[in-house]
């Protein structure tokens, strides 16, 4: 187009200038366009977690129970005899046998009893053996005729009188001895004695209460306990009742962590309707004098033994509307398994169904995870983190989900 010719009109007339402002506005364009853009998020890293090992093998089938220490025999020790206490041998709480001494009552109103009655029976004795020599006369008379029937009859009536007299005469006097025997109190068991309640001087009344004292037979002891009778069905359904079941002791307070060793005995005939339980007795030898009368323990009833048992730790266990699972990693990746949970075992549970042993659980963590998610082993974590590292919690930064 020559010089001097003008543009058509509607034409835009692009100049140096312009070119310069367009290159600017779109330069700024794609800076603000370019600063708007979300920045892009680092990846989420993989769950912490922490991993125990399904075991397989045997596992005892225990019934665990709160019980209750008590004497295998009690025994009050009371006096037969009244009279004055002449004499004490032992000491509160003192161990004694059987048969050792334990008081004296004063012998000797007793001994002349005895003294009393050996003399009237003697001439009791002595006026038998007339009567029956006169018996034996009268006999021999009375066949020739010289003494009547009657005669004779009384005689006899006179010797069998006698005998008669003569017998409860030997009857006091055993009586007698027996009281005077009685005058010194014995143990009738071999234990520990208990609190005295009466001293030296003190009128004791036969058979009187309180009684001179009490004495605890502490080897063996019986523990008393009580079971529900679900698991006291479940003793008859897999043992019976009669055999010698195996009992753990534990006392709840001192030395916690010594189990001690007993014996099923007693199994009460009846259940007891207010509380549904039934009542069994255990007897522990007690040879270091560990458990004492009154002591409350631990009891744990051994019924059967599981050979081939798969037990996890309780809180592996994850329990849903639709049933119970467990994480199992495998390949650094998190996989859900459904399993059948059976009875407890202490801090672990016995699975029926879902695994095979050796497997390893989560049992810290679950709640971060989902089916087929990577994960990180809390161990491998330790492990890996240099020396002089910072631990999180103490300024250093820690992932998101990470557990401390």
């Amino acid at each position: 187009m020559p010089q001097n010719e003008l543009p058509p009109r509607g034409a835009r007339r692009f100049t140096i200038g312009s070119t310069r402002r367009l290159v600017a506005v779109s330069s700024v364009s794609l800076l603000g366009f370019a600063a708007c853009k979300e920045p892009q998020r680092p990846p989420r890293p993989a769950p912490v977690v922490s991993t125990m090992t399904a075991t397989a093998g045997p596992l005892p089938f225990v019934v665990n129970a709160n019980g209750e220490i008590e004497p295998n025999r009690t025994v009050a020790v009371q006096s037969l005899v009244s009279g004055m206490l002449t004499r004490v041998t032992i000491a509160e709480g003192d161990e004694v046998r059987q048969g050792q001494t334990l008081f004296q009552i004063d012998a000797r109103p007793f001994r002349a009893e005895v003294d009393r009655l050996q003399s009237t029976l003697a001439r009791d004795q002595a006026t038998l053996v007339r009567a029956r020599g006169d018996s034996a006369r009268f006999a021999g008379l009375a066949k020739d005729g010289y003494v009547t029937r009657q005669q004779l009859d009384q005689t006899f009536a006179e010797a069998s009188a006698l005998a008669a007299t003569v017998a409860a005469g030997q009857a006091s006097l055993e009586r007698a001895r027996l009281d005077l025997e009685n005058t010194t109190i014995t143990a009738p068991i071999s234990g520990r004695t208990g609190q005295i309640t009466l001293r030296v001087g003190s009128l004791v009344r036969a058979q009187a209460d309180p009684p001179l004292l009490t004495i605890n037979e502490l080897q063996p002891v019986l523990v008393r306990f009580t079971v529900p009778e679900q698991a006291f069905e479940e003793m008859r359904r897999r043992v019976g009742l009669d055999k010698p079941l195996p009992v753990t002791v534990v006392p709840n307070v001192g030395d916690t962590a010594t189990k001690i060793m007993g014996t099923l005995t007693f199994i009460d005939n009846t259940v007891d309707r207010a509380t549904g339980t039934v009542l069994l007795k255990a007897r522990v030898p007690n040879t270091n004098r560990s458990l004492w009368p009154g002591q409350f323990v631990s009891v744990g009833l051994e019924l059967a033994v599981d050979r081939e048992a798969i037990t996890v730790p309780a809180e592996a266990v994850v329990t849903t509307t639709n049933g119970a699972f467990v994480y199992v990693v495998e390949d650094g990746k998190a996989k859900r398994v459904m399993v059948k949970v059976g009875r407890p075992a202490g801090t672990r549970v016995k699975l029926d169904s879902g695994l095979v042993g050796g497997e390893q659980v989560v049992v810290e963590g679950q709640n971060r995870l989902q089916d087929g998610a990577k994960v990180e082993l809390r161990s491998a974590l330790s492990k890996d983190r240099p020396s002089g590292a910072r631990k999180p919690g103490n300024g250093a930064s820690q992932p998101r989900g990470a557990t401390r």
